[in-house]
């Protein structure tokens, strides 16, 4: 078979889809020696795409084969570059997310993996434009697709909720840690982190995108009720402010409670340093108001780092009984669990332990053989 992948996130500074992309391509990459493997980007710098190839271990696999084609924007790709290339250089099945390309033929299956619909819960939390393109297209692209995975049983059922998609049609297939969350960290990679990032002894952690939907103005405001009693510890939060999809409350509560000395915005935190940052902190806090899966508190629980999440389906069915679960809409509720995840060392003690067994029950190499199976039955080929 022929199978194309879309790889345009990998590379991008982006996190859970980036990270998915990636680990699953380079488990493909350990399993598959029969298949070709077409994976198409918009990076076209050469320089770039060596990069790409070596971090996926594909530099010397004759199976895997990097396609870049340049394309102005999401639109174009899909509306022109990627049908014109398809229609010349045609594969059996193309594996992209959420929105599946125009004008391609149906003898390719098409695969598209959802990792949430979190648009249609809380619209009001999208950008319009965001929200327009993915409430017009996002439809077509599940009619059009031959199978659908969603990264948890909660986006099936959510998929199923929204738009009637028959169950038979979507299947459930994990996300996982990737190898470097599971690798040692040196002290003195610890420490050369520490200082990079200018990380003090105790921290609450928060890393990942800044939407409104993440809730991160909560969880300042949250922290603010406790700096009195808690003066040691400082709040971490990862990720890119000046994204076109950040949440503007963050700056304004920032003002509000004048917290610029004791609130620490690192910005994008690479796959290389994640670990360690991980592993310095004293507690990881999620308090979205909705996930799809939530990768983040497998990271921190194989860190060894206690988590305080939000009482929500997708952290429920992930992450089961290991976190300190708080009420997302509730900061005094969050303060509270803040304070006894920073103070409570049995609480620690057991989170910690429970966090570790936890995360045996995701694997990067069974996620893809289950994919791999599901190329090939997406062509009618029994695996």
């Amino acid at each position: 078979m022929k199978i194309g992948i879309d790889i345009r996130n990998i590379g991008k500074k982006r996190t859970g889809d980036e990270v998915v992309f990636f680990n699953l391509v380079k488990n493909l990459a350990q399993i598959e020696s029969q298949n070709e493997y077409h994976l198409f980007t918009d990076i076209i710098k050469e320089v770039e795409l060596s990069e790409i190839k070596k971090s996926l271990n594909i530099a010397d696999k004759k199976n895997f084969k990097v396609i870049p084609l340049k394309c102005p924007n999401k639109f174009v790709w899909n509306a022109w570059t990627l049908p014109q290339y398809l229609k010349k250089n045609p594969v059996d099945v193309y594996h992209t997310q959420y929105i599946v390309p125009f004008f391609v033929s149906q003898k390719i299956k098409i695969i598209t993996t959802i990792h949430d619909v979190s648009f249609n819960a809380f619209p009001e939390l999208i950008e319009k434009i965001d929200l327009f393109f993915l409430k017009t297209l996002l439809k077509r692209s599940l009619k059009r697709s031959a199978k659908i995975i969603a990264v948890s049983q909660f986006t099936k059922d959510e998929i199923i909720k929204y738009y009637g998609i028959a169950p038979e049609k979507i299947e459930v297939a994990y996300n996982a840690i990737g190898d470097e969350s599971k690798k040692p960290v040196s002290e003195e990679k610890i420490k050369t982190i520490k200082e990079k990032y200018h990380l003090q002894d105790k921290f609450i952690l928060y890393l990942g995108t800044l939407q409104p939907r993440k809730n991160i103005s909560m969880l300042i405001e949250a922290y603010q009720r406790i700096i009195d009693d808690e003066k040691d510890l400082k709040l971490v939060i990862c990720g890119n402010r000046n994204a076109h999809n950040a949440d503007p409350d963050i700056e304004e509560v920032m003002n509000e409670f004048d917290l610029a000395d004791r609130i620490i915005f690192p910005g994008f935190i690479p796959e290389e340093d994640k670990t360690a940052v991980f592993r310095l902190a004293t507690i990881f806090c999620s308090p979205s108001l909705y996930e799809g899966f939530s990768l983040t508190l497998l990271e921190a629980m194989a860190a060894e780092v206690p988590v305080v999440a939000s009482d929500i389906p997708a952290h429920r069915e992930i992450a089961k009984d290991v976190p300190i679960y708080i009420n997302p809409k509730d900061p005094n509720d969050l303060s509270k669990k803040l304070i006894l995840a920073a103070e409570n060392k049995k609480m620690r003690d057991d989170a910690i332990a429970k966090g570790c067994e936890r995360i045996k029950n995701f694997s990067w190499p069974d996620t893809a053989r289950k994919m791999s199976d599901m190329y090939q039955k997406a062509i009618g080929v029994k695996p």
